[in-house]
Formats: structure tokens, sequence, C-alpha cells
């Protein structure tokens, strides 16, 4: 039976690659990529040859049965998202439950998660907690989105674009009592930034800036 290797990359930093994800990602027969250039341009740092395939949300259905015929020869997979750890509001849930159906070993390389980096430095408990992913990016939808989530225990862990972090808090202090937050934008990164404070007051902090860029994490106390 063949092998899936699971295997977390770094959210920014690339020395955050450790041993064993580099010694994976070399010794797999192909790895299947989120995104072939942003994961090109990791294996350019460590030159790494290993052959990449996208597997993205909108081709993962169709790659499931030729990873399928290569772990039925033998052969060692690697998955990995543009950041981070897959399948972490990323594809490859299709693809790791298929491989696991099939009785093929499933192994994680863990490794850096935006999720967990945040989650470390914000002060809120870290038990329990719950991560909801992406609000959507319609503003009606979003609003019932936090109000439904509203009654969730312990701290919340969720992603947001740059260009919607301001709404987006805005919506999160109506829905949730105006919290605290901290909200983390590229993390790892020579930009790195870390916000602290009320919701609506990081809200007021993040608008009074002619634009924001980055990748962002916020995490909410109860």
């Amino acid at each position: 039976m063949g092998r899936l290797l699971v295997v977390a990359t770094p959210i920014g930093n690339l020395d955050d690659l450790s041993t064993r994800a580099r010694e994976a990602l070399a010794s797999a027969a192909v790895v299947y990529c989120e995104d072939t250039r942003r994961t090109g341009n990791l294996f350019a740092r460590f030159g790494l040859t290993t052959p990449r395939v996208s597997c993205h949300g909108h081709n993962e259905h169709h790659r499931v049965g030729e990873a399928l015929e290569r772990l039925a020869r033998g052969e060692t997979l690697a998955l990995v998202s543009d950041a981070g750890t897959p399948l972490v509001s990323d594809p490859g849930e299709r693809l790791v439950a298929a491989a696991a159906a099939a009785g093929h070993q499933v192994e994680a390389i863990p490794g850096p998660s935006a999720v967990l980096a945040i989650l470390s430095v914000s002060g809120f408990p870290a038990v329990p907690f719950t991560f909801l992913g992406f609000p959507p990016s319609r503003r009606g939808e979003r609003d019932r989105w936090y109000a439904s989530n509203a009654s969730r225990p312990g701290t919340a862990v969720l992603f947001e674009s740059p260009f919607r972090i301001v709404e987006s808090l805005e919506a999160l202090a109506r829905a949730w009592g105006d919290p605290p937050v901290v909200l983390g934008r590229e993390l790892t990164k020579m930009h790195e930034e870390v916000l602290r404070g009320k919701a609506s007051e990081v809200a007021r902090i993040l608008a009074a800036r002619p634009g924001i860029k980055g990748e962002i994490v916020l995490a909410a106390a109860d």
C-alpha cells in the first residue's frame, strides 16, 4: 500500500520548514500543491526537485483517482497547501479521505499553523477554542454568520481578507458584544503585526489606514 504525507509548510518565514518536512517533500514521488507556483518558491529556497501537481478546490475531485492509482502502486505522495497545515481552510479533504478509505497510510508531518500561532500569542484560553474559517464575503451573509456563532464556547479563531477585515470586525463587535480580540497580520514575516483591543477599537485602527495588506488571522475572547 502507499503512503500519503500531509506536510505542513511555513506560513511566512521559509526557515520554519522542519527538517522532517523537507525530507518528506524530497522523498515523495510527487507533491500535490494548492498552487504549484507558491510551492515552487519553497522548493527553490531548499533546492527541492520533486514533481509538483496542482490540487486545489476546483480540480481536487479529478486528482483523487490519479492519486489512488499511484498509492495502489505503493508510491509515497505528499500534500501541501500554500502555507501552514493542509486542510485547515485549504483543499485536500477529499484526497485524504479517499486515501484513508482505500486503506493507505495517511501520515501527518506537523508544523506551522496560523491558527495555533495566533492562539499561542493571544493570551486567551486555548481550551476550548473554535476555528471558524473564513466568514462569508457578502455583508448580509456575514452578519448572519456572526450572529449564528455568537454562542460558541471559548475562544474563536478565524481568517479574514485584508479587504474585508474592518467590516468584519464591526460585524463581530455587534454580534458578539465587542469582545477583546488579537489580530495577527503577516505572522512570521518581515512586517509582522499583532494588534490587541476591543473588536471595535481594532476596526478603527485599521480603518484609519490608507490600505491594509497581508494574511490576517484573528482570535476573539469568549
